[in-house]
């Protein structure tokens, strides 16, 4: 019965992992950006989702904290990541040092802001569907199964927009060799933008169902930030296939550990795998540089 439990549980929150990782990858892919304001958007999204939940129910918060995803990763990229690498004044080979600088910044701003407003006490954003399903003699929240079925509709979505239109692969040519792509006539700051667009409905998301199902508090911005980080570079950096590996690696381990150790040590198993991994192979599992 706990057996069964923790695949539930695992397989939702892996889902969830997964759903963030593959934007985070998607914008390192394609304009080479970690952005270390990853876990304060999620925040912002669940925040905004719980707020207006209060009036206007669970699916309008739900699309209001979709919404508020989308308008601050947008935000993002052009009040921060954007004047960055458009500076002169910034040497060519330190620019990617101060987009880490700047995003992190970033993030612990939005995290104080929504410290201020909210407090810092963890919010649950109301449920889009309730109720209690049974699966083998496990009670399980109908919430969590929608959740992991939204995370994968929204993977396959994603999948088929790279795989079968021109703008998907105008994004993995971004991502393979953007000189290139603008000898064809291509604008680099067009795929940038759809990028970031795209990741934007997928952080977003993410952040949604995460509060619905954990529960979310500006105190964890540095917590999912570590998350999606330590599943990109895992999973091998770039590579959306290795990220929802390691996003189901790690979704599992801490599950595991929540139910057979202690909630507490839940991250430890997944940083010891990440270390292992990084010496023995450094591009990730999937990853190719």
């Amino acid at each position: 019965m706990l057996a069964l439990q923790i695949l539930v549980d695992g397989f939702a929150i892996s889902a969830l992992y997964g759903l963030g990782a593959v934007g985070f990858t998607l914008i390192f892919g394609v304009s080479g950006v970690l952005n270390l304001s990853h876990g304060a958007i999620m925040v912002t999204s669940a925040t905004v989702a719980w707020a207006v939940a209060e009036r206007m129910g669970a699916y309008g918060g739900a699309l209001c904290g979709l919404a508020a995803g989308f308008a601050l990763a947008f935000l993002t990229y052009l009040a921060v990541v954007r004047p960055i690498q458009r500076s002169r004044r910034i040497p060519p080979e330190e620019t990617e040092i101060f987009v880490l600088t700047g995003t992190l910044l970033w993030g612990i701003m939005i995290q104080v802001v929504i410290a201020y407003l909210t407090t810092t006490s963890p919010h649950t954003v109301r449920p889009l569907i309730a109720g209690v399903t049974q699966l083998g003699g496990v009670r399980t929240p109908t919430n969590e199964i929608l959740t992991a079925v939204l995370c994968w509709v929204a993977i396959g979505a994603l999948t088929v927009l790279i795989e079968r239109t021109r703008a998907g692969k105008a994004l993995i040519a971004a991502s393979v060799n953007p000189r290139g792509l603008t000898l064809l006539g291509f604008e680099l700051e067009r795929i940038h933008l759809l990028a970031w667009a795209i990741y934007g409905l997928l952080v977003g998301g993410a952040g949604v169902l995460l509060g619905a199902f954990l529960g979310a508090s500006s105190d964890n911005v540095g917590t999912l930030t570590a998350s999606a980080f330590s599943i990109v570079v895992l999973g091998g950096l770039g590579s959306v296939p290795g990220s929802l590996l390691a996003a189901y690696c790690i979704g599992y381990l801490e599950t595991v550990t929540a139910y057979l150790v202690s909630p507490s040590l839940r991250n430890i198993p997944a940083l010891i795998l990440l270390v292992a991994v990084v010496w023995v192979r450094p591009q990730g599992f999937l990853g190719r540089r």
